[in-house]
């Protein structure tokens, strides 16, 4: 051959490298998302226990890169001294991802490893993907935002020694300076998605623990709401009975009986609210509305207090009439436990495509709106609001306490 031939040989045998390198890059990089990212991505998780314990599928990527820079290096020394040195350095620098550092230290050890490969001169490899691996592990893992100085200074680190290579061999070779960019951009995107997963997965864990707690208060207030209203009328009942127990057994059997009649139905509600916490809905009561008015008043009347109701309102929208239900069983509750009144009147009128339910007693008047409202007009006030409407408490004209209800009809 001519004095060209050994630059050609060189020239080919550098482009043949160049060839299998590269394949190794795109193979090493689907096979990680498969055994890797694929394995923790779907179901992102904070907290540390539960990272490690899907570090199965980081361990496969642990392989990929092993396997990798051996199929990237075996050229280069056949006494394989070069090849086995290269792997044990592009194994450390993703070991990190599986083993349970603190994540600062962790990017700082793939770092600094990954510049010791780049440093030696190893051929290109899977190396490239070892320092995202990491930093999308740790950020998953971390708890705080201490691991952004380490990630930076680890890829700086990583990229300048790409760069120096490039300076100490020929100076004219700018793939080094591209794989340098490269570098940095996929380490910045790997932590910027794991922590767009992260935000995403404690978002979601906040909305779960907030739906949670408003589902107590919601069974909370049910219960206040329904059993407590049965207590209040029991109670009343109780009293009557013992008051004309001597002189008036038949009127004291009446009361018993009411006493019965109204355990019963609260045993029922109090059933049905637990069996809607266990999740069987089998067992759920109907619903309540304005047709079950009349048996609400009677059932206020067997404990004693003189109820009317004025009003002719009809064919009322389910949603609209539970809440309408809810506030004359609570305001009645709060007559027969607070107000010490003799007489109580219930309203229902419909007016500008709403319906207004008054409750009014003649009794000792109770809080108006900013005092200490306690739980039952509270509870009312968010029953109203979450349809929309508007409670109003505060003393009757002349003397006593009204209690009323604007709850806007849907179309």
């Amino acid at each position: 051959m001519g004095p060209r031939s050994r630059p050609e040989a060189l020239e080919a045998s550098a482009s043949a490298r160049l060839r299998r390198t590269r394949i190794c890059v795109r193979a090493s990089l689907a096979w990680s998302y498969a055994a890797g990212l694929g394995a923790v991505y779907p179901r992102p998780v904070s907290d540390r226990r539960s990272v490690l314990a899907n570090a199965h599928g980081w361990w496969a990527m642990v392989v990929v890169v092993l396997l990798g820079t051996f199929a990237a290096n075996r050229d280069v020394d056949p006494g394989h001294g070069v090849v086995v040195g290269a792997v044990i350095v592009a194994v450390l620098a993703v070991l990190p991802a599986v083993l349970p550092w603190r994540p600062e230290v962790a990017v700082a050890a793939s770092g600094v490893c990954t510049a010791v490969y780049f440093g030696a001169g190893f051929a290109d490899g899977p190396i490239f993907l070892a320092l995202p691996t990491v930093t999308f592990v740790t950020v998953l893992r971390a708890t705080s935002y201490r691991w952004v100085p380490w990630a930076a200074g680890a890829a700086l680190l990583a990229a300048a020694t790409l760069v120096l290579r490039m300076l100490v061999t020929d100076g004219e070779r700018t793939q080094e300076v591209w794989q340098a960019v490269g570098l940095l951009a996929v380490v910045a995107a790997a932590g910027a998605v794991a922590t767009a997963v992260s935000q995403l997965e404690a978002s979601r864990a906040d909305r779960t623990a907030r739906a949670a707690t408003e589902e107590q208060l919601r069974m909370a207030q049910d219960l206040h709401d329904g059993v407590g209203h049965g207590l209040a009328v029991i109670a009343m009942q109780a009293g009557v009975a013992l008051h004309v127990l001597d002189r008036d057994p038949d009127k004291a059997r009446e009361s018993l009986e009411a006493i019965r009649a109204t355990s019963r139905e609260s045993l029922d509600a109090l059933r049905a609210e637990l069996g809607r916490m266990s999740g069987n809905e089998a067992v759920r009561r109907p619903a309540r509305g304005v047709d079950d008015l009349e048996a609400l008043l009677d059932r206020v009347r067997a404990g004693g207090l003189d109820v009317a109701r004025t009003g002719d309102v009809h064919e009322v929208d389910g949603r609209v009439g539970e809440v309408a239900y809810a506030i004359a069983q609570e305001a009645l509750t709060n007559v027969l436990r607070h107000a010490a009144a003799t007489r109580a009147v219930v309203d229902v009128s419909r007016s500008g495509g709403a319906l207004t339910l008054t409750v009014t007693d003649d009794g000792r008047g109770g809080p108006t709106s900013g005092q200490d409202e306690g739980m039952g007009i509270s509870g009312m006030r968010t029953r109203v609001g979450d349809v929309g409407g508007v409670l109003e408490v505060g003393p009757a004209d002349g003397s006593g306490f009204r209690v009323r209800a604007t709850i806007p009809e849907q179309p």
